[in-house]
């Protein structure tokens, strides 16, 4: 899928004049400091959540009273995870009038087009397989800036 970026994505890239910020959120420590890593080495700034209900709290869904709101431009979410998977978070940010329109892709070590399927219909920006590379974070980070997801 060539998505204007193709393999030149440097050109893309370099008009981003704002860093982009995202929520990493996985259950496996191993596998948020390597997705943390990655990101940082694409120059993103990253606030990491070890599961969906810390994700919600950083977001401000999580708790009615909470004033101090943490501002996204990109969430990249594991599907599995133990008590809120990686699709309730999406279903959650996608119910929420200041969240909705914040991408959120989902990433997992599992290939099941049930699984990619229900995510893209239920509004996932993208469904991607673990290991993430840092090509994969290039091209996320291209198309976030197609589609303008910036503060």
């Amino acid at each position: 899928m060539n998505n204007g970026c193709g393999s030149g994505s440097e050109s893309c890239l370099s008009s981003m004049e704002e860093e982009l910020h995202v929520l990493a959120v996985d259950d496996n420590l191993i596998d948020r400091k390597l997705l943390e890593r990655i990101l940082k080495i694409s120059s993103c700034k990253v606030t990491t959540a070890e599961n969906g209900l810390r994700a919600l709290e950083y977001l401000g869904l999580g708790d009615p009273q909470q004033t101090n709101v943490m501002k996204v431009n990109l969430i990249i979410t594991d599907y599995c995870m133990p008590g809120m998977t990686g699709f309730e978070l999406l279903k959650k940010v996608k119910e929420s009038s200041n969240l909705k329109e914040v991408p959120v892709v989902i990433l997992s070590s599992e290939n099941i087009p049930t699984r990619i399927n229900k995510c893209l219909a239920s509004g996932a920006q993208m469904f991607m397989q673990k290991p993430l590379k840092l090509s994969d974070v290039e091209k996320l980070k291209c198309e976030c800036h197609l589609l303008n997801c910036r503060s």
